[in-house]
């Protein structure tokens, strides 16, 4: 059985919901679907004003996405009959929305909210396959995704819940669920975070040893480079699982990180499709390793270095547990390192809390920092016995200064810093150098 998930976009509108019908009339399997686009955004912005005790304003946002809905309704279902038990579904929903204007509003409410975007749009679909005479059913989320008390998803507990459920409604071919939403350990609606219908896709295809997952959005799979910075870019046909998720942490937005561990531990290959397209090939992503290549280009921006100085390091005992117990405290994770006898430097992506670890670091040292930078990564079979590569990369980008590169934590990647205003230029010189075949 292939599981396959749709995110946003794919059933962002009722042309896009019926394309996707057909999709998955020709691969029966488990789909998985995200909210329509621009829902979630939407009742993030209910519960915001809800939290703000504003329920006049929640309601004008509820009443402009329930009209949002009731024209897909109209436009999705030929007949009356399910034109308007969908107008009821919609109904239904946004009336349980528009309870949480009446009374306290906290976290636990929220997450109610956020939950009824998939709800929807898997509710609709099911109806649409319905109308058409396919027997399809729905897998309710809520009845097997279960993370636990460190809020991680809870394999065996999905794993029995789900085959349970699959076993009550076997003779249906296609089953649809919902992605993103779960419980958690104490039973209350959570959800997987930003890009969790990825990471339901692959939790469900490890819990049924699925043939494969697909994730189908709107580009004909991972490209080897950013099409926005980078003219003539290609898919990349084939990535190692490892190559995929640094691609995917360092800015290839296609694929969400936390979808790739679940498939790789159960080696189930995952392929990303486009709807658009469904004929194109795309890229499947596994645990073979094309030897001997370099795959792929991405970037990371808003990155932050900062270097500490100290003559004190020397044979210092300690000190390098230390200055990472400072990030630690601040709940600020650390991209790159490197070090010297005398040094340390370091890469963050998020420095909210900068001014407090600048402030600690001087404890140990002399501290500089360098903002607007820039994290170029450049995956493939990156082995230190391949002899070349390595200069090749920095050959590419000889008339960009680099802040710092980093090689050897990883079989798959090399990554470097630049600054903001060379990311483009150091893109485009990738590309030409390492897949253009440009020589000196």
């Amino acid at each position: 059985m292939k599981v396959l998930k749709f995110g946003g976009t794919s059933v962002g509108s009722a042309q896009r919901m019926k394309d996707v019908a057909d999709l998955i009339r020709k691969t029966p399997g488990i789909v998985v679907l995200s909210a329509m686009s621009g829902t979630t955004n939407s009742l993030v912005e209910i519960s915001e004003y809800l939290y703000r005790k504003n329920p006049d304003g929640a309601n004008e946002i509820i009443n402009k996405l329930a009209i949002k809905y009731y024209e897909h309704a109209e436009q999705l279902f030929t007949a009356s009959e399910y034109r308007q038990r969908a107008k009821e579904l919609v109904t239904r929903h946004f009336d349980y929305i528009r309870t949480f204007t009446k009374d306290l509003f906290t976290l636990f409410e929220e997450r109610v909210v956020l939950a009824q975007g998939e709800l929807l749009s898997t509710a609709m679909m099911n109806l649409c396959l319905n109308e058409q005479g396919v027997g399809s059913v729905i897998l309710p989320a809520l009845d097997y995704m279960r993370t636990n008390k460190n809020a991680e998803p809870d394999p065996v507990y999905i794993r029995e819940k789900l085959n349970k459920l699959l076993e009550e409604h076997k003779n249906a071919g296609i089953y649809i669920t919902q992605g993103y939403i779960c419980r958690n350990a104490y039973g209350e609606i959570d959800n997987l975070q930003r890009g969790g219908s990825d990471y339901t896709a692959s939790l469900i295809g490890a819990a049924i040893h699925a043939e494969e997952v697909q994730i189908w959005t709107d580009i004909d799979g991972m490209h080897n480079n950013d099409p926005r910075f980078v003219a003539n870019t290609s898919p990349v046909r084939r990535l190692h699982f490892e190559e995929a998720a640094e691609l995917a942490y360092f800015g290839a937005k296609i694929l969400h990180p936390t979808c790739i561990l679940p498939a790789k531990l159960n080696n189930i290959p995952v392929r990303l499709l486009n709807t658009l397209q469904p004929e194109a090939q795309g890229t499947l992503i596994s645990n073979a390793t094309e030897k001997g290549r370099i795959k792929a280009v991405a970037a990371k921006d808003n990155i932050t270095a900062i270097k500490i100085k100290s003559g004190r390091m020397l044979l210092a005992t300690g000190f390098l547990r230390k200055v990472f117990e400072i990030f630690e405290n601040y709940q600020t994770p650390i991209d790159m390192v490197t070090t010297s006898e005398v040094g340390l430097s370091c890469t963050i992506d998020n420095s909210r809390r900068l001014d407090e670890i600048v402030d600690e670091l001087k404890k140990f040292g002399t501290v500089s920092v360098d903002a607007g930078m820039v994290i170029i990564c450049v995956v493939g079979d990156m082995k230190w016995e391949n002899v070349g590569f390595e200069a090749s990369i920095v050959n590419a980008l000889k008339d960009i200064p680099l802040r710092m590169i980093s090689y050897g934590g990883s079989n798959y990647n090399v990554s470097l810093l630049v600054r903001s205003a060379d990311k483009q230029r150091a893109l485009e010189s990738l590309s030409e150098y390492l897949f253009n075949n440009r020589k000196d």
